[in-house]
């Protein structure tokens, strides 16, 4: 199949019109000499649509979208056409050491015994806090919680971070901040049931594509559905809606808050929600104090719809008809992503939208739901379950926790106080101290070289004299590769089985369908290895694979609020995947959490049918957030704001997706999107090679020409490894999450 970009959409946009109307699996083809089908879950976002792999003598090719998934057997093209990544060229075949500045093979023990080595000699000499791992959203879940074990429990080291902490920490910080525990309220059933769609700062169509057709068929087959989206740019999402907000970027804060001014002044909220089941919070000196409802309505005083046209440049009219919509709206659902999640506010962009939920009543009713979309397939399940970031501990617990920390170390068959007690380095920490603070690291399905903000002062880390770095990776092109020490090859996706968690909560098994190339190994396998080998307890890590992982897993999970000892391999196996929290072997899983009589942990005789019991009051909290900047606005010397992201055709750092002969056809490159109105003020014409400036780097680029964006933006996807786009990002951090402002940085351009 050899298609364009103008196909690969038309592709696309058959897909959505063949959901519309019910028809199943959009570009539907002929099972091509399939000899048998294995179930799995697509290696892409973070929607985990259920698949059918079909293989042929030990080759996969094939995948299609499971009918009786929550996906309706849909499926992105992207999806559709993994055959080619899975048998791309340049899989890694056998391990690689480095030497004399050069990749070479050598035989598993020299790549096992080397890397083991040179941790102990680092822990030997500088301790246990000089060495770490850094994980993925793309793991199996075994894979994340067994590295978690092996670095916080076995080698006494909290520097576990991962690719989540880029994506999804603003999300976490919110969910917990908010309702005492990370994780949706609701499921995807929800889309099935909302009468508004509040969509900010996530381009559905182009990063979640069969939950946004799954959005455009509700309100095709229902006229009375309202979708908002608030979005500087007229993406494919915004085209779709009955009010698009053409937000400045950076002023989400103002937005929001003045729809709650607009909430309560207009009386459109639920007193007797908000009165019985919430609670008013501030920080002042950095502590959390109590606030009343009285408070709130003064701090939202200023946050007139007039003021807040001011700094989002929303008419104020468009800002009052938008917060008339949310509240007066039978079911609203709100859905985020990167918009929100990756600023230095992104905690408390979180925070404004669970507000609204929280003032309107709008919770725990189908359709009624504030629901944060996931960029990877199982930065849910695996990292942030297992607590596999550097100031967690699994199943909800925080490092910080002394009771926590005890409870893991009965979990873990560890003696009391020896978990280590202070949380390791987040992510550009843990970058930014490669080759000083921290001298060997192991990374594992991720793509740091390319992923990381402001990326060249990190590549800086990467090529230290004093650092040592192992990588576990399926692909040889990975920009990262320039940099490791030792490779391991990795079997990738079908190759091997596991669990991905992916956005609501749901547990899916991906079956193995095929052994992978070469020496390549599961991950899990590999982690045994090398825990052993650095001085492991091998009764510690006694799993010969990812099913035993998983059982401990879920025996771990059972003493929290996650609870899925229900969850068997088998019941997996048997089932499209269940939603957590499901304790027992019949329990039908969880979709709606908090209410007496859907979330387990809620008990059947509580005298409320709303608990929060992650917090110690019950309630859940409604938060003071004052607007605030983005870290670097523009001026004079830089007027315009760069913002980044993804694009339908490639997926995050295109490792995957540029395997794809189709793919790489259609959309080859990375550009830079202009406004026609700066355009034309720049002398710049539509495919012009444009100077795209920051403070930090400088890149060229062609210039695509037209409305897409608000005046004084521009966009750039970040998929193109010949044109490191996050040489030019900020790397300024949520002061919460700790998760960097890749969506906002001050640029200039000009024609090349």
């Amino acid at each position: 199949m050899n298609i364009n970009r103008r196909q690969f959409i038309k592709y696309s946009a058959a897909a959505f019109a063949m959901l519309l109307l019910d028809k199943g699996p959009a570009l539907a083809a002929p099972d091509q000499g399939v000899e048998r089908w294995v179930k799995g879950v697509c290696r892409y976002c973070g929607t985990g649509c259920g698949v059918m792999v079909g293989v042929r003598d030990n080759k996969v090719v094939m995948v299609k979208g499971d009918p009786n998934n929550h996906n309706r057997g849909m499926l992105c093209l992207k999806g559709a056409l993994l055959p080619s990544v899975v048998h791309a060229p340049d899989r890694l075949t056998q391990p690689l050491i480095r030497k004399e500045g050069k990749l070479t093979p050598a035989s598993w023990d020299e790549a096992l015994d080397l890397t083991a080595a040179k941790f102990k000699e680092a822990m030997a000499q500088f301790g246990a806090q000089s060495v770490g791992f850094y994980g993925s959203g793309q793991n199996l879940t075994e894979e994340s919680y067994l590295a978690n074990k092996i670095f916080k429990g076995g080698l006494k080291c909290n520097n576990v971070d991962g690719n989540p902490r880029l994506c999804m920490a603003s999300a976490v910080g919110g969910y917990v901040t908010t309702f005492g525990k990370d994780e949706p309220f609701g499921s995807y059933e929800d889309l099935d049931a909302a009468t508004c769609f509040f969509i900010i700062g996530s381009n559905t169509s182009e990063c979640h594509p069969v939950l946004f057709r799954r959005i455009a068929a509700r309100k095709q087959n229902d006229k009375n559905v309202r979708v908002i989206v608030v979005d500087p740019r007229v993406t494919n999402t915004a085209r779709i809606a009955d009010m698009h907000l053409a937000i400045r970027p950076g002023t989400d804060l103002a937005l929001l808050n003045a729809m709650a001014h607009i909430i309560l002044n207009e009386e459109l909220d639920e007193p007797r929600f908000h009165s019985k089941y919430a609670a008013f919070k501030a920080v002042e000196d950095g502590k959390p104090v109590d606030k009343t409802f009285e408070d709130y309505r003064a701090f939202l005083a200023e946050y007139t719809p007039e003021k807040a046209a001011e700094i989002t440049g929303i008419p104020a009219a468009a800002i009052v008809k938008a917060a008339q919509l949310f509240a007066s709206s039978s079911a609203t659902m709100s859905l985020w992503c990167m918009g929100l999640n990756q600023r230095v506010r992104g905690v408390w962009a979180n925070n404004l939208v669970h507000n609204l939920h929280l003032l309107t009543g709008k919770l725990g009713r189908p359709g009624s739901t504030s629901f944060s979309l996931t960029g990877q397939p199982n930065a849910c399940g695996g990292v942030r379950d297992t607590g596999s970031l550097a100031h967690l501990l699994p199943a909800g617990r925080v490092v910080a926790n002394k009771d926590h920390r005890n409870q893991m170390e009965a979990l873990w068959g560890l003696p009391p106080d020896s978990l280590h007690p202070d949380p390791g380095l987040f992510a550009t920490a843990l970058f930014g101290a490669l080759g000083e603070k921290v001298k060997a690291l192991l990374v594992l399905c991720t793509n740091p070289a390319q992923s990381l903000p402001n990326v060249k002062k990190y590549t800086q880390n990467l090529r230290h004299p004093g650092k040592f770095m192992a990588v576990i990776e399926a692909f040889g092109d990975a920009e990262t590769l320039k940099y490791a020490d030792v490779v391991f090859p990795a079997a990738f996706w079908c190759e091997r089985e596991g669990v991905y968690g992916c956005s609501e909560r749901r547990y899916s098994l991906l079956e193995k369908a095929i052994d992978p190339p070469g020496q390549a190994r599961p991950s899990v396998n590999i982690l045994v290895d090398l825990a052993t080998r650095m001085g492991v307890d091998p009764k510690f890590v006694p799993f010969k694979n990812s099913a035993e992982v998983w059982d401990e897993w879920r025996t771990v999970s059972a003493s929290s609020a996650y609870n899925f000892k229900g969850m068997t391999r088998e019941r997996l196996r048997k089932t499209s995947g269940l939603l957590w929290p499901c304790p027992t072997e019949d329990h039908p899983g969880t979709k709606i959490r908090y209410v007496r009589g859907e979330d387990p942990n809620v008990p059947a005789d509580h005298p409320d049918k709303y608990f929060f019991y992650g917090n110690p009051n019950g309630r859940a909290t409604i938060w003071l957030r004052p607007h605030k900047p983005a870290a670097e606005e523009p001026d004079a010397e830089y007027p315009l704001v760069m913002t980044t992201g993804r694009v339908i055709d490639q997926w995050h750092t295109g490792t995957m997706t540029n395997k794809v002969p189709e793919i790489r056809a259609a959309f080859p490159n990375a550009y830079v999107e202009i406004n026609v109105e700066d355009a034309k003020r720049l002398n710049i014409n539509n495919g012009d090679s444009v100077l795209v400036e920051t403070r930090r780097g400088k890149l060229t680029l062609p210039a695509r020409v037209g409305e897409v964006c608000r005046p004084g933006l521009i966009f750039t996807p970040f998929f193109d490894a010949k044109k490191l786009v996050n040489e030019l990002t900020v790397d300024a951090i949520d002061d919460i999450s700790k998760q960097p402002e890749f969506k906002i940085c001050a640029a200039r351009i000009a024609r090349a």
